[in-house]
């Protein structure tokens, strides 16, 4: 966890902002964006998810821009110190613009979702947004929601069976590993292949990774 040494003094109204992120360069480059702008100021780097929850207690930033593929895991994070603390104000920074991926950590508490290849383009407007009290959703985003809202979800069975499908496992293999039938496991599988309209695993792990359901 890296603290900046800026210095805030009383009546400085500039948005405090935490970056949560493991990769350096994205940091460092999100770090020259926000330098150049008067009403903001970095005030901390975190590359875990442990460091992101211990750094928002003690700098408590105004915005915490959040990774959620980081070692300890952004979306637990964002669980962690919105649980504590309903009004920490967090924006996702992620590569996935799968719906199941986005809804975890628009429900996890987060207020904005970027995408990562949209910083250049939408960074500042998102961070003055959800300071403001407002959302920031990307269209791209938002459209992908919008065209699963009223599928049915995998449940928790079948996305674990699917995320072992995922990894090459076998039918076999899965029923023991879940203590469970085979004649169990492949109706899991008929469901979750309904569920994702597909026909075969390889096109269900496709689609799931796709949409952040499954990880790869």
């Amino acid at each position: 966890m890296n603290q900046h040494p800026a210095s805030i003094e009383a009546g400085d109204d500039r948005i405090r902002v935490l970056i949560a992120d493991d990769h350096p360069m994205l940091r460092e480059g999100v770090i020259a964006v926000l330098e150049t702008q008067p009403d903001m100021v970095v005030v901390g780097e975190a590359a875990t998810g442990d460091e992101a929850i211990a750094g928002w207690e003690r700098l408590r930033p105004d915005i915490t821009l959040m990774d959620l593929q980081m070692p300890g895991n952004g979306v637990v994070a964002i669980e962690t110190i919105r649980r504590s603390h309903p009004e920490a104000r967090i924006i996702v920074l992620t590569t996935f613009t799968g719906d199941a991926q986005a809804l975890h950590a628009l429900r996890a508490g987060a207020a904005g979702y970027l995408l990562k290849s949209s910083l250049r383009r939408d960074l500042l407007d998102a961070i003055r947004g959800v300071h403001a009290g407002r959302r920031h959703l990307q269209a791209e985003v938002a459209e992908r929601i919008a065209i699963h809202a009223i599928d049915e979800s995998l449940n928790a069975r079948e996305i674990t069976v699917l995320q072992l499908i995922a990894n090459g496992n076998s039918n076999k293999h899965i029923a023991r590993e879940l203590n469970l039938s085979e004649d169990t496991i492949k109706s899991n599988i008929k469901s979750i292949f309904a569920k994702l309209y597909v026909n075969d695993r390889t096109h269900a792990v496709t689609v799931a990774a796709k949409r952040g359901i499954i990880d790869l």
